[in-house]
């Protein structure tokens, strides 16, 4: 029986599609499937026309386990939300952004997610926009560039239907 030589490398690339490795791999120093922070905020600005701070606030957002490295996996994650559509959704957050703080605050993001659709064409419900809300902001109740990439992936695969009159929409925060 053949043995196969199995590697990580070998492994990522059947996993994660080839034009996001390919991306991803233009800014590695070597086989390792990760970037350290530097090199990860100058690809994001690179490729997808960030500045320094929008990028910065896409790999804090993406760096899931908090190491200063972004690996392939948390690459294709932020890659999977925003796609190629990363310059439409700057512009959203921008026009969003009436205070030009690059933070949304709770109502700069309540009125913008009140003129969104779901993933089925209707409009938020009031508590719907008030869940989603919660469910992105930080403690402060403010939404950054990276929390608003992930939340617009969740509205565009959202489907239910919409609540009752009244109806509250329970959300209990993760503990840390």
């Amino acid at each position: 029986m053949a043995q196969r030589n199995i590697t990580a490398g070998n492994l990522a690339a059947r996993r994660v599609p080839k034009h996001i490795v390919q991306m991803f791999e233009k800014y590695m120093d070597n086989q390792v499937r990760h970037l350290e922070k530097n090199d990860a905020i100058n690809m994001l600005m690179k490729e997808y026309s960030l500045d320094h701070t929008q990028a910065e606030q896409i790999f804090l957002t993406f760096d899931k386990d908090k190491n200063d490295l972004l690996s392939i996996w948390e690459f294709q994650h932020f890659y999977m939300c925003a796609g190629n559509n990363s310059a439409e959704i700057v512009e959203k957050f921008m026009a969003l952004d009436t205070d030009g703080s690059g933070i949304l605050e709770y109502d700069e993001a309540a009125r913008g997610l009140a003129s969104m659709k779901t993933a089925d064409g209707r409009a938020l419900a009031p508590q719907e926009v008030d869940f989603f809300l919660k469910t992105a902001a930080d403690e402060n109740n403010k939404i950054n560039l990276g929390e608003f990439v992930n939340l617009l992936a969740r509205l565009k695969l959202y489907r239910a239907p919409a609540p009752k009159p009244g109806q509250k929409l329970k959300y209990v925060k993760p503990s840390k």
